[in-house]
């Protein structure tokens, strides 16, 4: 059943989208969009350097952002404001992992494939380390969900339970270089972000509680990572962004419903 493409490109889909839309409700509530943005940009760099030391892609594409994340955590507030140290990591680190790809010599690289993915180049080892890395990011999740949990809606309350919002933040940051590493495949380096933030996003107006909307998140991501992949095939669209475009459009879609319905149920005005 491997064998066809198509399941391969599937099950891929739906493998970063498990992962990453319920790690993308703890980007949101923590509001760490940019923060996404930045260790996915520091992948490039991790392509160049697995390639000049001829080093499997994941290994360095992880190690990248690890160090990426780690950075930017030990760095803030320590007199930098997150988000100009978010933006000058994130497009210093693109540069130069396009600078550093430019003086590889002898080596063949496909750039627009991690720019922006090739899900239907997706092999057998490649459907390992996806469906590894997100098994390993739903563990971290569900294993440590209180204490990510209370970390993200009040420090000291987690403090007073017995979790070290430090360590939680770790761990938070070790998964979310588990992600990209994971997803560089699949939607790219400039679509990783989409795909934590916007099923995340798109779930909130179905929620009440966080357990819900990390439930929901996954399952929109799943939705959208196999509808993205029917349309592009329909439509002959490149298949990483015609994904992220049926993200987008759910989100629309859902923003309008949701709010009419406040509308007509509690007549609130437009």
């Amino acid at each position: 059943m491997l064998d066809d493409f198509l399941v391969r490109a599937m099950l891929a889909s739906v493998g970063v989208a498990l992962a990453a839309a319920p790690l993308g409700c703890f980007v949101i509530w923590r509001r760490m969009a940019y923060f996404g943005d930045a260790t996915a940009h520091a992948a490039v760099l991790g392509v160049a350097l697995s390639l000049a030391f001829s080093l499997p892609i994941f290994v360095g594409v992880l190690a990248m952002c690890l160090i990426m994340a780690i950075t930017v955590s030990s760095l803030s507030g320590r007199g930098f404001a997150m988000d100009t140290l978010l933006g000058v990591m994130a497009h210093s680190s693109l540069a130069i992992g396009l600078v550093a790809v430019s003086f590889l010599s002898g080596v063949r690289i496909d750039l627009m494939s991690y720019l922006f993915g090739d899900i239907l180049a997706v092999g057998k080892s490649d459907l390992l380390l996806i469906w590894g890395g997100a098994a390993t990011v739903l563990f971290l999740i569900i294993w440590r969900w209180s204490g990510l949990l209370l970390s993200t809606l009040n420090a000291d309350l987690a403090l007073a339970s017995g979790f070290k919002p430090k360590q939680e933040q770790m761990i938070l940051t070790i998964a979310l270089a588990i992600v990209v590493a994971v997803a560089i495949k699949v939607v790219g380096v400039l679509l990783i972000a989409a795909m934590l933030i916007v099923p995340a996003a798109t779930a909130r107006a179905f929620s009440q509680t966080p357990e819900t909307m990390a439930i929901v998140a996954a399952g929109i991501g799943a939705f959208c990572g196999l509808a993205g992949l029917q349309s592009s095939y329909y439509f002959d669209t490149p298949t990483g962004p015609t994904i992220v475009c049926v993200c987008a459009l759910l989100f629309v879609i859902t923003t309008i419903v949701a709010r009419a319905y406040r509308v007509l149920t509690t007549g609130e005005k437009v």
